[in-house]
Formats: C-alpha cells, structure tokens, sequence
C-alpha cells in the first residue's frame, strides 16, 4: 500500500480534516446568510463561527479516546494539545484581532494626515469562547459518529 493511501486511509488524520472542512464549509454558509453575499475567502479565514481548529483537535481527542481509551496516554497528550490550541484561539489570537481593529483605526486617521498607504490587517485572527465551544462540541459529536 502506497503511502499515500496509507495517510488517506488512517482515521486519526481523516476526521479531523473532514471535521474542519465542514465546520468551515459551515462558516461560508453562515456568513453568506447573515452578509446575504458569498465569500469564497471564509473557507480559508480563521476566526468566527464555529472553531475549525477546536473541531479538529476535539476530533482528533475523541476518536483516539475511543479507540485507545481514555485512559490511554496518547488521548492525555492529544487532549492537552487540543485544550492548548483551544485556549490560544480564544485569548492569543482573538486578542491579536482586537489589536487588529485598533491598529487599522491608528491607521486610518493617518492616512487622512499624512497619505500613507498600508493595508488594513484582519481582524478575524481568534474566537470567542463560545464560537470555541461549538467548535469543540462539533469536533466530539463528529468524532463519535466517524471514529
């Protein structure tokens, strides 16, 4: 078996990455709903509604609790690395969002004084924890289901 049919087959890769696919694919439909405009760009954007990240690493968590118990110490080490990602998609990265916003507004009023021409920085970078928590309860009940 070729390599990468053995990548494409394993389970512990699959999922999570079906698992964020979805939950961005979910992300795209949410915003052309409430923008009532498709963006093609929010298959790829990080921050909102739901997590992909936490969907994917709580995927990843659950199906290896699953199959190698929870009591396993490989589902201890996923589980942690899942909480860490979550922790800094709620703090870390959402508050280099919101340094984001305030950054373009520092910008914009320099532009009009001094005709500068920057670019504006994303300001969707991290997640409320909520947006987190639908992640990761996406990430399990996927996990259950196609682990």
């Amino acid at each position: 078996m070729s390599p990468f049919v053995q990548i494409f087959s394993n389970k512990y890769f699959v999922v999570p990455l079906l698992t964020g696919f979805l939950a961005q694919t979910f992300k795209f439909f949410l915003y052309w709903i409430i923008r009532k405009k498709a963006d093609f760009r929010w298959f790829f954007y990080t921050g909102g509604m739901p997590s992909a990240h936490s969907a994917s690493v709580m995927a990843l968590s659950t199906i290896v609790g699953k199959n190698r118990g929870f009591d396993s110490a490989i589902f201890g080490v996923t589980l942690y690395f899942s909480l860490i990602v979550m922790y800094d998609a709620a703090g870390l990265r959402r508050a280099a969002g919101m340094q984001a916003r305030v950054i373009n507004r520092m910008v914009e009023e320099l532009k009009i004084a001094h005709r500068i021409k920057e670019e504006r920085l994303r300001e969707f970078l991290g997640h409320t924890p909520f947006e987190v928590f639908v992640g990761a309860i996406l990430g399990i009940l996927l996990g259950v289901l196609l682990g």
